[in-house]
């Protein structure tokens, strides 16, 4: 019973992660603000949500019975390292899928609004996010996997740097932006980090905890970020510019003479 409610979690996780992988770069790679981008950004970061609540339903499985959950993986590894990888890395990442798109999705509904962001459930992940990731550290720490500490650094980072912007006190015109496109992103990172790396344990397990397979989408997902946060700081800037050369000049005083002459 346990082993057929987890493959079916594992087969809606995947058409969940499809989806989204797939919405991801309508917006990303598409034009900026308009109706299309509107609605494939509200299906990936609805797909997201999902695959997140289900990689954390799915985590607790693992937790709960490692072996019967994972049977492919027995005699391969043992139990505390299926419980620390397919549980609480997991858990943490879910956790931090969730976080993502829904900090994302927030700051680009709200924008400069940063009091109404300040909701228990967005500031509850942030708590959630770091408590998962400490929690990840310390069970990779426990069982010698250096790998879930180092994952664990992303998940601190994140609810660290929110609630830097929930907070700062006197943010940037369009930090809102910059965290729309980090969380969103971010996210992106997220589904295509579990494809190449969780995915992988299906068909060469030893792959899972290959740094390559978790590099590449950080690396892809981090230069799209920088990228377009460059864009937005050049189209601020430009704003700036078009701002400043709209200004009306003063009128130049009339010289005492010339005021005389004018009067009659």
């Amino acid at each position: 019973m346990m082993l057929t409610l987890f493959h079916t979690l594992v087969a809606l996780h995947i058409l969940g992660g499809a989806t989204a992988a797939l919405a991801f770069w309508v917006p990303v790679a598409g034009r900026k603000g308009g109706a299309r981008h509107r609605f494939w950004g509200r299906v990936f970061v609805l797909a997201m949500l999902g695959t997140g609540t289900l990689a954390v339903l799915m985590s607790g499985l693992t937790l709960s019975a490692p072996l019967v959950t994972h049977p492919h993986l027995a005699g391969r590894f043992d139990a505390p390292f299926i419980r620390g990888i397919f549980g609480w890395m997991m858990l943490s990442m879910g956790i931090l899928t969730i976080n993502l798109a829904w900090y994302g999705w927030q700051c680009v509904r709200r924008k400069a609004d940063r009091a109404s962001q300040r909701t228990p459930l967005n500031l509850g992940l942030q708590a959630a996010v770091i408590a998962g990731a400490l929690n990840c550290a310390l069970q990779g720490w426990l069982i010698g996997q250096w790998l879930m500490v180092g994952i664990s650094v992303i998940g601190v980072a994140t609810g660290v740097t929110n609630l830097w912007f929930l907070y700062r006190p006197h943010p940037a015109r369009f930090d809102w932006l910059n965290e729309h496109i980090k969380g969103l992103v971010g996210a992106g990172i997220s589904v295509y980090t579990a494809f190449l790396a969780f995915g992988s344990v299906r068909l060469l397990p030893s792959l899972a905890l290959n740094p390559l397979m978790w590099c590449i989408p950080l690396s892809i997902g981090l230069g799209l970020i920088l990228w377009h946060q460059r864009q937005v700081a050049r189209r601020g800037a430009a704003l700036l510019a078009a701002a400043a050369g709209r200004v009306v000049p003063a009128a130049p005083a009339v010289p005492e003479p010339a005021a005389r002459g004018l009067a009659h």
